[in-house]
């Protein structure tokens, strides 16, 4: 893990729930940032794992997680997995105090972050949908894009803890917002990956040594993340890391349908989650979402 520097903000008590690749690490630097920390997670050998590693406590039900604390942060699957957390007799409302914060890390859609916010505010609690980028490796290294949506008072009590395994917290609008701003950011994704991709394949084809081409382009007006990132390994033919494209997939349907519901247009994002089935079919489900190169070689 990359040293992180943590800002200086008063012990809270906070709950997390869901330790997968995001979550383990980004609760994690909750605990090393000071904060009093209790853990769900569905496997309870995960929760057991992290409290081996970092202390704090562990519980049996989002609920009990949830109990006393002062933000609630999750980070699951899907709208269903997120429900299954936040709703019902075990679920994190549950258990949460009037006045206190739940904050959703998911990727997920923004109408359950809407009816998440107002199921939230019946029972006078806060709800901010706050989905992330910056991939494993931003979780692990601290230091995340958080994309907010929801009331400016609990986005405001919930930056500074927050901060702890992010470099950049911001609201962008009401509930909801954050969902959709990450949407706008898995359709950027999606564009340049495929972009980056055939221009590998072509500069392959035409006997181009594509190390040295990215090197220099990547100096230019072409340069992004993907091609500094990803250009290399793409090259290697290598793509056993990184973001997987069954959650790419995921989180293009939530891009597609809620094109449907807005009326936008997103040919190339459509084209682009069919080209990441062709990949799904291939068995490279697990793959990196950079492995699009591979449709183009042959």
């Amino acid at each position: 893990m990359t040293t992180k520097t943590y800002d200086t903000v008063p012990s809270r008590r906070v709950a997390f729930l869901g330790l997968g690749v995001m979550g383990f690490p980004m609760a994690g630097h909750l605990a090393r940032a000071g904060h009093q920390v209790t853990v769900y997670n569905r496997s309870p050998a995960k929760a057991q794992a992290w409290q081996a590693e970092y202390g704090g406590r562990t519980a049996g039900t989002p609920a009990e997680a949830a109990a006393g604390a002062d933000f609630v942060f999750a980070c699951v699957g899907n709208d269903d997995d997120l429900r299954s957390v936040v709703l019902g007799e075990r679920g994190a409302f549950a258990g949460m105090a009037g006045g206190s914060v739940f904050v959703d890390h998911t990727t997920a859609s923004a109408q359950v972050a809407r009816e998440l916010h107002a199921a939230g505010q019946a029972r006078g609690l806060h709800f901010v949908d706050a989905p992330v980028s910056g991939g494993q490796a931003g979780a692990v290294n601290g230091v995340l894009t958080v994309m907010c949506g929801g009331d400016a008072a609990a986005f405001d009590a919930m930056k500074p803890v927050a901060l702890a395994f992010s470099r950049a917290v911001t609201l962008v609008g009401g509930p909801g917002a954050g969902q959709l701003a990450k949407m706008v950011n898995q359709t950027c994704i999606a564009g340049l990956v495929q972009g980056l991709a055939e221009a590998i394949a072509f500069g392959e084809k035409a006997g181009l040594d594509m190390k040295q081409v990215l090197d220099v382009i990547g100096k230019g007006a072409a340069q992004s993340w993907q091609m500094d990132n990803r250009g290399p390994t793409m090259v290697d033919d290598k793509f056993d890391f990184g973001f997987a494209v069954d959650w790419m997939r995921k989180d293009l349907g939530l891009v597609l349908d809620e094109a449907r519901r807005n009326g936008a247009r997103v040919p190339v994002t459509a084209l682009v989650d069919q080209f990441y089935g062709d990949l799904q079919r291939l068995g490279g489900g697990r793959w990196d979402t950079s492995s699009l190169i591979r449709r183009l070689r042959g």
